[in-house]
């Protein structure tokens, strides 16, 4: 796809910012089948004259002024919730269906303000699955923007500043079979007896806040006697979601030194983050809260994002921004209230402003 120019533009209303959110909440694009979605996405730069394409893996990017990077993802989690508009209680607009928190309202929003402003934006894929289109985006720029947004669900008042690591891997042990009467451990017991060494390393009371902890979570386990009934086998896939304080390489260690029998490949790792709330981004987005009669909120997230990817590969200002209530990612009853979605709108443009404005 082409365009032909970066040149900030107005055109964007308040009514054309909602429809495209409507429109891209109407097309279905959950992990791997986002085609349709990236390109609705990409007309919508293309009728406003920037220069858009569509890379390799999927993102729709359209580069402009890098002072400011405006980016959020554009697949979601399964779900079939009925795409509709109704009211709540206070008479305000809502609109249903999936990823309309996360992440299509965030995903709108910085679309129609790259456009108002002249911003560069990346519409990325993977986000739900394995950050694919966050990767690739790193590895794929010649160089880093200066600040970078990016884009999922804190309300229209409240920046993410901080997100936990992720660390997952899969246990796997073999042992001789043997008559269950025997009082010698088997590799279901030797699986188990690990995770419960893992799960006491990192325990804290209930009054330490689960941001700063290590929490294990296992996922998945499987065992039992081998098809030749010579053996016993398990494997077990582990997370363990890291705070800020490690380096995944330290959490790895410790888990491994617990090991007594069988081996864990870990293979999926994303480093914490943790910006500071002093930095020029941050303070612009409270300066435009502020505006608009809000309490700004500093928010700490205990999953990850594409933020974690970013802030390990840039050495930029990076803050995470978006209309919609978190709780209700992936929830069977996700919502957007569209006054909401017009105020993020608007707190995201002027921080836009600001930070292209400063030399």
């Amino acid at each position: 796809m082409s365009a032909a120019t970066d040149t900030p533009t107005e055109e964007v209303s308040t009514e054309t910012a909602r429809k495209l959110l409507i429109d891209l909440v109407e097309i279905p694009s959950v992990s791997g089948d986002v085609d349709d979605a990236a390109q609705a996405l990409a007309a919508f730069f293309e009728t406003h004259d920037r220069e858009v394409w569509i890379d390799d893996v999927g993102n729709v990017r359209a580069p402009a002024d890098d002072g400011v990077l405006l980016t959020s993802h554009i697949d979601t989690v399964p779900g079939d919730i009925p795409v509709r508009l109704d009211e709540n209680d206070d008479g305000e607009e809502v609109l249903w269906g999936r990823g309309s928190v996360d992440a299509k309202g965030p995903l709108a929003a910085m679309a129609a303000v790259a456009v108002r402003t002249g911003a560069s934006f990346v519409g990325v894929v993977g986000e739900e699955v394995d950050s694919t289109g966050g990767r690739y985006l790193v590895e794929d720029r010649d160089s880093e923007p200066d600040v970078v947004i990016n884009g999922e669900p804190s309300g229209w008042d409240g920046i993410t500043l901080g997100y936990r690591g992720l660390l997952g891997g899969t246990y796997v042990a073999t042992s001789e079979s043997g008559h269950s009467s025997r009082p010698d451990n088997n590799a279901i017991q030797d699986a188990i007896d690990w995770w419960n060494r893992v799960e006491s390393e990192f325990a804290k009371d209930e009054w330490h806040p689960v941001f700063e902890r290590v929490t294990c979570k296992p996922v998945d386990i499987d065992g039992g006697i081998s098809d030749d009934g010579l053996s016993v086998e398990t494997t077990m896939r582990v997370q363990l979601r890291v705070p800020p304080e490690y380096a995944t390489d330290e959490i790895r260690e410790m888990a491994d030194g617990h090991l007594a029998n069988g081996t864990v490949n870990w293979d999926d790792w994303v480093e914490p983050v943790m910006m500071s709330p002093r930095t020029e981004v941050a303070r612009a987005f409270r300066a435009a809260i502020r505006k608009r009669d809000g309490d700004p909120r500093l928010l700490r997230k205990t999953g990850t994002s594409d933020m974690n990817i970013y802030a390990d590969a840039w050495d930029a200002e990076m803050v995470t921004y978006g209309p919609g209530d978190s709780d209700l990612d992936h929830a069977p009853d996700e919502h957007l209230p569209l006054p909401e979605y017009d105020r993020s709108v608007a707190v995201l443009d002027d921080v836009t402003r600001t930070l292209l404005e400063e030399p």
